[in-house]
């Protein structure tokens, strides 16, 4: 690969970001098809693919869901939401595995031209919500779903959106040991 595709490549993953505004315009079944490989193919802890995935296109559903809790209430506006169930055997690698393929599906949403966000049911009462709403099993875990749009802007629209930016590489980098 060359060294400026490599480069591209880099400053593309740089620029993945949570999005909460969406114009509400359809994602295409082929781009819906294409982000659930994305997640099938994601690695995972021993290999034991501990998910499935829901595709979620109905507004109400998304509605239904936004309304768990007020920060996610975004989620309304999003075109194709993926929630993320897992099996519920192992609660540690399973939690890796969500982190895992959560980030490779916001990759691949940009990729693809769309914009995503990461949006958390909340505690174990508001998990238990989605899981009715979803038809879920008691006994899976379902804790989140990534939200697709286009982008109407980037600005958090919360009312107390987190500080952009990042800590300098030499506040959170060291090689060989911590510090140096």
């Amino acid at each position: 690969m060359a060294q400026q595709s490599s480069n591209e490549i880099t400053k593309a993953l740089r620029n993945v970001r949570q999005t909460r505004q969406y114009t509400g315009g359809d994602v295409s079944d082929e781009i819906v098809n294409e982000l659930l490989e994305v997640a099938r193919w994601t690695g995972s802890s021993r290999n034991t693919q501990p998910w499935h995935f829901i595709a979620v296109t109905d507004k109400d559903i998304l509605t239904q869901l936004s309304k768990l809790r007020t920060p996610i209430n975004w989620v309304s506006e999003a075109s194709l939401g993926i929630a993320i169930v897992l099996d519920g055997d192992a609660d540690l690698s399973e939690a890796y595995d969500e982190g895992r393929v959560t980030e490779r599906l916001m990759i691949a949403a940009q990729a693809l031209g769309l914009h995503s966000g990461v949006a958390w049911y909340g505690d174990d009462a508001l998990q238990a919500e989605a899981k009715r709403i979803l038809n879920i099993p008691e006994k899976n875990t379902a804790r989140s779903l990534v939200a697709f749009g286009y982008a109407t802007t980037s600005k958090d629209p919360r009312p107390n959106p987190a500080q952009g930016g990042r800590h300098p590489l030499s506040e959170v980098a060291s090689f060989n040991r911590m510090g140096d």
